[in-house]
């Protein structure tokens, strides 16, 4: 299909050429009508002037009746006229005037056809010859005065019983009231013939004159074209029960209105249901299209038209249900941006982004606005500031847990997971929650702020991530409107708007935590971040402080991340350039201090496995001094250490700052938590890049570590507290630790797949006084067995287990 044409003037000829199965579905009559819409153009009065519709002004009122008497004729006589000035209104169905004439008070008037005497009487009804306004249906017809020696610039209305003269103050007013004159005339009539309609075929008759006669008018008012517009429009609302060739044969009888004018209200919610109920006809391709283009390429704001908005949306979905799908989207965003590298049509681009929001928006609204007995996704974004009247409020365990949070977890009592369904007519929501408040959430509760976006988004990865399912439709438009966002974010002149338009993050928070939106969305967030160019990439932060931008959202741990924090390091270097091209060491500081106090666990993870901008980034934090702890600076010389690109450059950094070497010779860390979706690969490669004598607390909690890393704990005789909660490390590791380990006090293996089988062979860790075996495999005869055994035992976890 070949989008061809412009939507600008009214001589510009459009036309969409479909493949075969899509003519198929258009009779040879069809397109011979749709053929004569189009040659039907505006065509300019013969003398080449144009004038505005009139709907007041002040003109000179004659009124003569027919003589039926000597006596008459004689007062009628043009010696005997007398002529009254008048401030006449062209209303809707009849011609009235405002002007009060009487005996009352003498005053000398100014007329525009000469000067006379008469008289103002002081009234707020019209007296004279306008005492009662003229119907357009009582006026017989309307000429230019055709008199011998007649008054100059006069107009002749024939009515019943006589003739009423106007004269104006020269040619060009004169022909100005005639034309508005017969222009309101005949739209009074054309409105009453079609209010009650009889045939149709006379019916789309009377319509096409219609058109014809705004087309071919000298008036130019935007009103000219609009009234038809309106007129069918209201034809339409009040006859629902036309069949689909009497829809068809209207619209392609006001295509040419059309072309240069945005449809009504009324008429774009027929347009709409036209394009849901026959998305294949061609009055779709043909006469829809240069309709949508002039939208996109004219319209100011949706939000004083939102029903352009919503035909414009049904369109394009429209289009989306043709033969080649997607291809015929894509043909007709190329279409509205234009051949060359610059789209010199400014509105276009925020015109499609307006679409696309509400679009997307429209999918998630039936859940959006659904109340159910269940908690709503607003109940679950607020987490434990929203107050439940149903049930004990649950708040969310957020992802991003600092290493003393961590620990504090691992001796935490309550850690049982419930499930709650939230249903809607078409969206299915699991949520999984955690009935346990630790203390720093316990401080979160109390503080009044609106919860921040993407914590409440963010649920632990014990918690499974929220799965929302749309329904069929609701699927197609939404797959739809990202694939045009992922189109717009591959022109080059519209990637700065468009990351300008989507930073402040304008999608709900249902979107945000749906996994399908979210991974589409990952290519646009993904262009913006390899784009040079500093307004572009500078719009993946933050509009402002206290919000989250799309560096928050799709960084390890957001529901958004789907990598291994390939994104995240991509957007962590752009993001570090700006503050580096700005100059600002204040701004860099700043947010490297950010990222150390929320990722620097996803940075560290990436810094191991040999992301060169995450290893720069790790440097940047020690050479600022911006983490203060030694062991975590320990930890992130481990890190370093763990690759060549990391040796070599902390090498440069030591050449610079002497005291990193002073504090490495002081030993490694006592306290080391790694971070989380690492793997034993990860866990090897840090222990192998330096010395770890010290460490006596490490925490392996909710990563991917197994059974197989055993073999490196064993290799750390100072280890004392051990943290394997949600992890797989299983029976095979239990028994190698049981074996070297036997120092060891404290270790948390909550839901962990240990059996007895491993269980048991904790027996010989004499030391251990805290052990957390809660929603483990754990037998009551095998909890004797250890409670037995171990002497120095206090505190121990075995809820949800059968010892329990």
């Amino acid at each position: 299909m070949d989008f061809t044409g412009s939507s600008g003037g009214g001589s510009d000829h459009r036309q969409i050429e479909e493949s075969k199965p899509l003519l198929g579905e258009m009779s040879a009559t069809e397109g011979s009508k749709m053929g004569a819409a189009r040659c039907r153009r505006p065509l300019l009065h013969c003398n080449g002037m144009r004038y505005k519709l009139l709907q007041e002004g002040d003109i000179q009122v004659c009124v003569i009746r027919h003589p039926r008497t000597f006596l008459s004729k004689i007062l009628t006589s043009k010696f005997l006229r007398r002529w009254e000035p008048h401030h006449v209104t062209l209303a809707d169905n009849s011609l009235a005037s405002a002007t009060a004439w009487g005996a009352c008070v003498p005053q000398s008037l100014t007329l525009l056809a000469g000067s006379t005497a008469g008289t103002v009487c002081v009234s707020s009804k019209p007296t004279g010859y306008m005492e009662n306004s003229i119907s357009y249906s009582a006026i017989e017809d309307v000429q230019l005065l055709s008199w011998e020696n007649a008054p100059k610039y006069c107009l002749q209305l024939t009515i019943p019983g006589g003739t009423v003269l106007l004269q104006a103050a020269n040619s060009y007013l004169r022909d100005q009231w005639f034309h508005s004159l017969q222009w309101k005339k005949k739209i009074y009539k054309y409105k009453k013939v079609l209010s009650n309609p009889s045939r149709w075929e006379v019916v789309l008759k009377e319509i096409r004159t219609l058109v014809d006669m705004a087309l071919n008018s000298p008036l130019q008012d935007d009103s000219i074209h609009q009234a038809p517009l309106e007129i069918v429009s209201k034809l339409l609302s009040e006859n629902t029960n036309l069949t689909t060739q009497d829809h068809e044969s209207i619209i392609v009888a006001i295509a040419p209105l059309l072309e240069n004018n945005h449809p009504p209200p009324d008429l774009c919610e027929f347009f709409c249901k036209h394009c849901r109920e026959r998305p294949r006809s061609m009055v779709v391709i043909e006469v829809f299209t240069p309709v949508v283009q002039r939208i996109l390429k004219h319209n100011m704001d949706f939000g004083k038209c939102p029903r352009l908005r919503l035909f414009t949306q049904e369109y394009i979905l429209a289009l989306n249900e043709l033969n080649a799908g997607m291809e015929v989207v894509k043909k007709f965003i190329h279409s509205m941006h234009g051949p060359t590298g610059q789209c010199p049509h400014p509105r276009v681009l925020p015109n499609l982004v307006a679409v696309c929001l509400a679009a997307i928006y429209s999918c998630y609204e039936e859940f959006i606005n659904s109340r159910d007995n269940s908690p709503s996704l607003k109940e679950i974004r607020n987490g434990c500031q929203q107050q439940c009247d149903r049930k004990p409020n649950l708040p969310l365990r957020l992802l991003h847990t600092s290493p003393d949070l961590v620990s504090q977890e691992a001796t935490l009592s309550e850690s049982r997971l419930k499930s709650v369904i939230v249903t809607s007519n078409e969206i299915h929501v699991e949520v999984e929650r955690n009935n346990t408040a630790n203390q720093k959430m316990t401080a979160n509760v109390g503080n009044d702020s609106e919860p921040n976006l993407i914590d409440c988004l963010m649920v632990s990865p014990t918690c499974s991530t929220m799965s929302i399912e749309l329904s069929a439709q609701a699927d197609r438009i939404l797959g739809c409107y990202v694939e045009i966002l992922k189109m717009l974010s591959d022109y080059d002149d519209w990637r700065p708007a468009l990351a300008s338009l989507l930073q402040p993050i304008p999608f709900p928070k249902e979107a945000l935590a749906h996994e399908k939106f979210t991974k589409e969305l990952k290519y646009v967030i993904q262009r913006f971040a390899e784009d040079p160019r500093q307004e572009v990439h500078s719009c993946l932060l933050s509009v402002r402080a206290g919000k989250d931008g799309w560096f928050q959202l799709y960084s390890p741990g957001g529901v958004a991340c789907d990598d291994d924090g390939e994104l995240f390091a991509s957007m962590v270097r752009v993001c570090n350039n700006v503050h580096i091209l700005m100059g600002s060491c204040y701004k860099t500081k700043k947010f490297l201090l950010s990222l150390a106090e929320n990722k620097l666990g996803p940075c560290m993870l990436l810094a191991l496995r040999g992301n060169q901008t995450m290893v720069e980034i790790l440097c940047l934090m020690l050479e600022y001094n911006i983490i203060d702890n030694n062991d975590t600076q320990l930890q992130i010389i481990s890190t370093l250490e763990s690759t060549d690109v990391g040796k070599r450059m902390y090498e440069q950094l030591c050449d610079r700052q002497r005291e990193l070497k002073e504090l490495q010779r002081k030993g490694g860390p006592t306290r080391l938590t790694l971070p989380s979706k690492s793997t034993d690969a990860d866990l090897a490669r840090l222990l192998s890049s330096g010395s770890f004598g010290n460490l006596e607390n490490l925490s392996l909690a909710f990563t991917n570590v197994t059974s197989a890393c055993a073999e490196h704990l064993i290799k750390l005789p100072s280890l004392k507290q051990l943290n394997l909660w949600s992890t797989q490390f299983g029976d095979a590791g239990l028994r190698l630790l049981s074996e070297h380990l036997t120092m060891l006090q404290v270790l948390n293996l909550c839901e962990t797949p240990v059996t007895d089988a491993g269980l048991l062979a904790l027996s010989s860790m004499k030391s251990l006084c805290s052990l957390n075996m809660n929603s483990t495999k754990l037998s009551a005869d095998t909890y004797e067995d250890l409670k037995a055994k171990l002497p120095n035992l206090k505190e121990v976890d075995v809820r949800y287990t059968e010892a329990w």
